[in-house]
């Protein structure tokens, strides 16, 4: 019945440190488009075919999450360029990494990651597919 995620949402309580991070130290892409009901302004951070929605913690689009909270998210990403190249870039934008690299299992076999945090403290991990 599931084939694939399209996008998930993100509370974050530091829109600015969340926006740069996302884009600057990740290359996500940046948009805003229209949603919900009433329609109002609303930003994403795109990546290959999915995105994530992001929230301002305290000004949450309805319907949202039972109890959205900055930090709580523990994500995993796939990247395309080699792990090496991914803590270089890391190091490049003076961004701390907590772990790796590491071997670890993900969806669809065995990843080599690095992990690091987010402006609020989410755990993200950048993995490539070995």
């Amino acid at each position: 019945m599931i084939h694939h995620l399209d996008h998930l949402v993100l509370t974050t309580a530091r829109e600015s440190a969340c926006v740069d991070f996302y884009t600057r130290v990740l290359g996500m892409q940046l948009e805003t488009f229209m949603g919900g009901t009433p329609p109002v302004v609303r930003r994403a951070f795109k990546f290959g075919q999915q995105k994530i929605n992001l929230h301002v913690q305290g000004s949450e689009f309805e319907p949202k999450a039972y109890l959205p909270v900055p930090g709580s998210q523990d994500l995993c990403f796939l990247v395309d360029i080699p792990l090496q190249q991914v803590v270089q870039r890391l190091k490049q934008c003076n961004w701390p990494i907590l772990e790796g690299p590491v071997n670890r299992t993900g969806a669809t076999g065995a990843i080599q990651s690095v992990y690091v945090r987010d402006p609020d403290f989410n755990l993200i991990e950048l993995a490539m597919l070995l």
